[in-house]
């Protein structure tokens, strides 16, 4: 296994790295696998350190981790113009491309969820599909669910110089994540000013999906509705909040086993 991240440069001129995480056992005729993080985390928060990578190498599934722009090791412009999950779902083919996956499933996390169904709704290389932290909201508002999270008062938060004078406590929540992460703050501010807004034609998804969320996160509130609205999609709750859901001991088995069919 290897987390020295390759980086590539996107068609805007923008640097996004990415992790190569190969099997010692790769199983013969399965295809890669992608993982793309949620806000504020990176490849290692999200996937590497709750397991997620080394249950699927263990499965015999070779691993690809991308940080998406403005995180982990890839480039942090601070101009808003730079971000939003349509811009990252573009950043997402353009590397299958370079790469020359010619098939692949795709696990989205939160934000990464988001740029996940913009991918998938298009990119016909994607086998299966697996989408967690997002519920209701991407169908019935596309994009991240602003009745439960404020991206206004996100950014603001992500601007602060002082961390008690934030109120929301959902941003608070985010704002003190990034700052265990030791994210740039300003690179995740704009990225809150971008974050998508159209509705996602869910309906033209052909892979195989499963909606994959925590029973008690704020953000993933009636999880059937996103479920019904990507053809044939299913529907799995795990235990955790938000940002624990990733760590329950149900989380990585329940993408390895979907994964393999």
């Amino acid at each position: 296994m290897t987390t020295s991240p390759a980086r590539f440069v996107t068609s805007d001129g923008v640097a996004v790295a990415f992790h190569s995480f190969p099997s010692e056992a790769p199983v013969e005729g399965l295809p890669m696998v992608v993982l793309q993080h949620g806000f504020a985390a990176d490849t290692a928060a999200n996937w590497v350190r709750p397991g997620v990578v080394a249950a699927l190498n263990a499965a015999g599934r070779n691993v690809i981790g991308v940080d998406a722009r403005g995180h982990g090791a890839s480039d942090k412009p601070h101009d808003p113009a730079s971000y939003g999950e349509g811009r990252m779902s573009r950043d997402l083919v353009e590397l299958f491309d370079s790469l020359g996956l010619d098939s692949l499933d795709l696990v989205g996390y939160s934000m990464g969820a988001i740029v996940s169904l913009i991918t998938a709704t298009t990119e016909r290389r994607i086998r299966r599909l697996v989408v967690g932290g997002i519920v209701a909201g991407v169908a019935e508002m596309g994009g991240v669910d602003r009745r439960h999270l404020d991206t206004t008062a996100l950014a603001a938060a992500l601007r602060a110089d002082d961390l008690a004078t934030i109120e929301n406590p959902v941003a608070r929540g985010f704002r003190r994540f990034a700052d265990s992460t030791g994210a740039d703050r300003f690179a995740l501010a704009a990225q809150a000013e971008r974050v998508y807004r159209s509705a996602i034609p869910l309906g033209d998804i052909t892979a195989q999906a499963i909606v994959l969320v925590g029973a008690d996160d704020p953000l993933a509130a009636r999880p059937e509705v996103l479920a019904a609205a990507i053809p044939g999609a299913s529907l799995r709750v795990v235990p955790g909040d938000h940002l624990g859901a990733v760590a329950v001991p149900e989380f990585a088995p329940a993408i390895v086993d979907f994964l393999a069919g």
